[in-house]
Formats: structure tokens, sequence, C-alpha cells
């Protein structure tokens, strides 16, 4: 995931919701059945083999997706292709909300739900490539190629699964519900959404972000600034002060010199300024400017610390300078650790199925996509990583269909195990 630029709607959940790191755990996965008796399970048995006869069919599924234009807060015709294939499969209560997120469920018996989330929208540079193809997606080999399908190939393995196991007849003790949701690349609000309508019953969420040959089960912080300068605009034969560049180039000096990201290194404490923007021609000085700050960390503690550092610092600068700056928030992507999160049943059967699909998963513990709501609201959350394909963002874009593949019969196994209960 890429974080970007987020609404004040987006900013709204984050304070309502409290997302922060290190929140107090609401839910934990259940104990599972074993992998070994979901294996046994003849409707789980007929889900992966389903599966397996339903993959020329995903893979047709995906070059679909692939030709609707899906960048992030422009998702509705794609959230409405996917809802149609949902009910074409058999999911019930199939919705789509504002988001848009196409939501569709397979109905359990205890009233708490194990979540599968995948993304729905594409990078802005992915609509341009797909509006400038010269041909729809095409299925080449094992590969589905154009640009549209690398990210969407989560949400076909999750279709793929989802359908698998309503035709063999699963019946699952927790309702398994599948959600494709929207603008994760614009502050993950379709998560925020989901997350307020089902945090209360989810014994987990499963982000799919390819086949689980990486587990991610805590999520790195992120927050992204802008600092904003402002302060008296003039030719150059008026003086070259007060000077908004006078104070970017003081508080950009002064916050570079934090001292926590080099002393909590073992927290992935980062903080960096990339963008600096003002003034447009040599004989004016600026009416305004602004500087991007980029911090993220592990540790609530530190990402206090180090913010509240930089509104101190630009509070002495302005005061130096004669110059106003503001600190306003461009996206808060929350995170956090859940104590014993490595060992719950979530992310250790998780790992079991990525080693009977023939993976070996690297486990950690500083995911950063839709599963960082979760995370961040206490709930335990895991992200299925691995690769879907290449050349994302590029006009080659390319699937790799056996990884969708495995990927839906970890969702399908997933729900063999912790969707049953025991």
């Amino acid at each position: 995931m890429t974080p970007r630029r987020i609404s004040y709607v987006s900013l709204f959940w984050v304070l309502v919701l409290g997302f922060t790191v290190g929140a107090a755990p609401r839910a934990v996965a259940q104990p599972s059945r074993p992998l070994q008796d979901a294996l046994k399970d003849p409707a789980i048995q007929a889900a992966i083999r389903g599966v397996d006869a339903k993959e020329p069919d995903a893979a047709r599924l995906l070059a679909t997706l692939g030709t609707i234009v899906s960048p992030s807060r422009h998702e509705l015709a794609r959230a409405e292709e996917v809802a149609r294939t949902m009910r074409a499969i058999g999911l019930e209560r199939v919705i789509v909300d504002a988001s848009p997120n196409a939501v569709g469920v397979i109905p359990g018996r205890s009233g708490r739900a194990l979540v599968f989330v995948a993304t729905l929208d594409d990078l802005a540079d992915v609509a341009e490539h797909q509006k400038a193809a010269t041909a729809p997606p095409r299925v080449e080999g094992t590969r589905v190629i154009g640009p549209g399908t690398n990210t969407s190939a989560t949400t076909v393995a999750m279709l793929t699964a989802a359908g698998a196991l309503v035709k063999a007849g699963f019946k699952p003790e927790h309702d398994l519900v599948f959600a494709a949701v929207a603008q994760e690349e614009t502050g993950l609000v379709g998560m925020r959404a989901l997350y307020g309508e089902w945090r209360g019953r989810a014994i987990g969420f499963v982000d799919i972000l390819g086949d689980g040959s990486s587990i991610s089960y805590g999520a790195l912080q992120i927050h992204w600034w802008k600092v904003v300068a402002t302060g008296p605009a003039g030719h150059s034969l008026g003086g070259g002060l007060p000077n908004v560049n006078q104070a970017i180039a003081r508080a950009v000096d002064r916050i570079f010199a934090i001292p926590d990201p080099e002393q909590h290194k073992d927290t992935q404490t980062v903080l960096n300024i990339a963008v600096l923007s003002s003034g447009s021609v040599y004989n004016h000085k600026p009416e305004t400017g602004w500087f991007s700050l980029d911090i993220r960390s592990l540790d609530a503690a530190v990402m206090e610390s180090i913010e509240r550092q930089a509104r101190d610092i630009l509070a002495t600068v302005s005061r130096e300078t004669g110059i106003g700056l503001n600190m306003e928030p461009t996206q808060l992507t929350p995170g956090g650790q859940i104590a014993g999160a490595r060992e719950s049943s979530l992310v250790t059967t998780s790992e079991a199925i990525a080693k009977h699909l023939g993976l070996e998963p690297q486990l950690g513990n500083a995911g950063s996509s839709n599963m960082n709501v979760a995370v961040g609201g206490g709930t335990l959350a895991i992200g299925l990583g691995g690769s879907r394909g290449g050349q994302r963002g590029e006009p080659g874009e390319w699937a790799d269909i056996p990884a969708m593949i495995r990927a839906a019969k970890h969702v399908v196994l997933l729900a063999g195990t912790l969707g049953a209960g025991r």
C-alpha cells in the first residue's frame, strides 16, 4: 500500500474510532479446529477442487475487472461488477455501500464473523494506463496481462474462494464476510467503514494481498502532515524578510535534528521531509509555502514525542521569523501491536496453511495495508502477502494466475478452520 491524501471524512473516522498504536485488544480469533481436520472435511475438499476447476473462469473474471477503470474515489463501476459476481456465486446480503465497498456473506450461526478483505481501487497511474491501452487485458499462459490486473487479482482470489465454498455446501459456524473495499490508496476509507460495521462481531480480519508467502500480524503507524507557512507577500524591492522560505528552511533543519529516529531504530521509527514548495518567480517573495512531514513507527509514544517536538519547533520558528506555521494532517494511517498476536490461532493457522500450500512464509509485525485499521482499533488482523505478478503501475502490468489460485485456497482453508469454530 502506498499512503496518499485523504479527506476530512477519513480523518473523522480516525478520531471517532480511536485508531492508535497500542490500542487495547477488542477481539482475538477464537480457537479453530486443526488444519488436518479441515483437510478431511468433504465440503472443504470439494471447495479446494472447485478452486482448481474455476481457474480459467477466475482468469477471465480478472481480465474483465481489469477493463474497469477504478482509481481511488472512483470505484463504483468495479464495485457494482464485484457485487454482481457475488450474487451470481450465491453470496447473501450483498451490498454496495457508500464507500463504495462491495460486501457479501456466507451466513453462520454464532453471531460472530471472520472478515476477508481485498482492495477494490487502483493507483492513479494504473487508471491512466488503462485509458491509454489499445486492447483489454488478456490471458496468456499463467498470466493475465494488462493494466488493472495486479491488485484485482486479490479480489478475484477472494471471489473464487467464496464461490467454491458456496458450491461445496460449506456451512460455517461464524459468518464469512467477503469485502472488496474502496479507497485503500486514499486513506483506507472503505476499510474504516467496514471495520465500523463489523468490529464488534469479528473474530479477525484477513487482508488478502497475496498467497501467504508473507504474513503480517502487526501494523506500522504512518502519519503524513503538511506544514503550511504563511506570511506577507511582496516584491523583492520591498525587502526579503519576513519570508516564508526562511521559516520553512529553519523549521526543516531543526526537525531533521530531532533525535528520536536514531534512538528508536528498533521500532522502525522514521522521520522524513520529502516535498518543499513555495514561490514561482525570482523577484517576489511568496505569501505561502509548505513542506511534507512523514513520520512512522511501531511505538505510539515515539510517534507522539516526534510530533510534539515538531510542533514546538514550529512555534519557536514562527516567533523568530514572524511567519505562521501550521501542521495539517494529510493522512493518519493507524497501526499497532496486539499482545499475543503471533501465537494466536489466526496467525498460526495461516502459517500452517501457507506451508501446506508449499510456501515458506515470512512473518512480521510491521504491515501497512487495510489491516492497519483493524489492528489500530485493537482487533486481530493479518495481511497475507506475496507476489501477485509484476510491473504494477506500468503499461505491461500482469497478474500471476497460480499465485491467485493459491491465495484462493488459503482463503478456503482459513474459512474451513477459523470459520468452522470448534
